[in-house]
């Protein structure tokens, strides 16, 4: 759906506080809350303008309490509010577990439908911008274990527009998870207005017939860069941006992967118990009989993100994702 008129160059932040906008002006029920969301503009500015534009009955700023700020979110949208509450950074949603496991993603099933929670969680995740121990985090694995809500992880500025007026507009709750080094490493144009991008469906970004190169956020530019050098060797990568990790768009998946036979998954989380576990098991329900390669994940470590000097050594870099290629290529 789209009602947008034009177009406007956009990094991803801004074009998620246009997002925020475009949904407040549209609905008086939409509530931003969070740590320092008001007045401040939150911790990266993507609520900048919203409380002077709105005031602070809709634009709230919260104690340091994670478990409070989503506890009040699910009481505001089981009493007719779309609250989008802000968890400052990803790795302070732990003290919020226990409102979102036990409440948020049940009250649906708990209610026998009765009520639902239309309610939206930011985070900015993942590793990169040489942030303290704590606030890098990337457990989205943890999340696609709950039924009962959806998680969104956009990994461009039109991407993450359309995905967050679809998430506020979702009748349950979304975790909506922003990488936030690429936050300003770019722009691209955004339509100006209203648009929405569908829920669970993934996004093919290069066509391809040798390989699947499957990733999210922000491993896409990672991927996106080894693909090219594959390419330049004259190596054909179907290139798969998930957009939504629960539900997985199984069909594009299970499409790509019958159509090359090779499959390389990319994620920042750790190798034990990430998303690309799942993936795998995906696969092997749907394509296993098309597969010429065993499957190759480059991931995250299975320790916690190291600190500054050794950042970049525990994330994928465009090297590992391509030997992982020529892997798969050489079977």
């Amino acid at each position: 759906m789209t009602t947008a008129i034009g177009t406007k160059k956009m990094t991803l932040v801004q074009a998620v506080t246009d997002g925020l906008r475009t949904m407040m002006k549209e609905h008086d029920d939409v509530i931003v809350l969070g740590e320092d969301v008001g007045k401040n503009g939150g911790v990266f500015r993507a609520t900048d303008g919203l409380y002077d534009e709105f005031g602070e009955a809709r634009v709230i700023d919260t104690p340091l309490a994670e478990s409070g700020i989503i506890g009040t979110s699910i009481g505001l949208a089981i009493n007719g509010f779309r609250p989008v509450a802000e968890i400052q950074f990803f790795g302070f949603i732990y003290p919020a577990f226990n409102q979102i496991m036990t409440h948020a993603t049940r009250i649906r099933s708990r209610t026998l439908g009765a009520f639902t929670v239309p309610m939206v969680i930011r985070a900015p995740y993942g590793a990169g911008v040489r942030a303290p121990e704590i606030h890098s985090d990337s457990v989205e694995a943890l999340f696609t274990q709950m039924p009962g809500i959806k998680v969104v992880v956009p990994s461009n500025p039109y991407d993450a527009k359309g995905l967050l007026i679809a998430s506020i507009e979702d009748p349950d709750p979304v975790l909506f998870l922003e990488p936030m080094r690429h936050y300003r490493s770019s722009k691209m144009d955004v339509p100006e207005g209203k648009y929405t991008v569908e829920i669970g469906k993934g996004a093919r970004r290069k066509e391809g017939e040798d390989v699947t190169v499957i990733a999210y956020g922000a491993m896409m530019d990672v991927a996106v860069k080894a693909a090219e050098k594959a390419e330049k060797q004259g190596i054909s990568v179907d290139l798969i941006d998930l957009r939504t990790l629960y539900p997985l768009d199984k069909d594009l998946i299970a499409e790509s992967v019958q159509k090359t036979g090779r499959v390389v998954i990319v994620h920042e989380a750790p190798s034990t118990g990430g998303l690309g576990d799942t993936i795998i098991s995906l696969i092997n329900d749907t394509s296993f009989l098309y597969m010429r390669a065993p499957i190759e994940r480059v991931t995250g470590f299975d320790t916690p993100v190291p600190m500054f000097s050794l950042e970049n050594d525990y994330l994928p870099n465009e090297k590992r994702v391509f030997d992982a290629i020529q892997k798969v290529i050489r079977f």
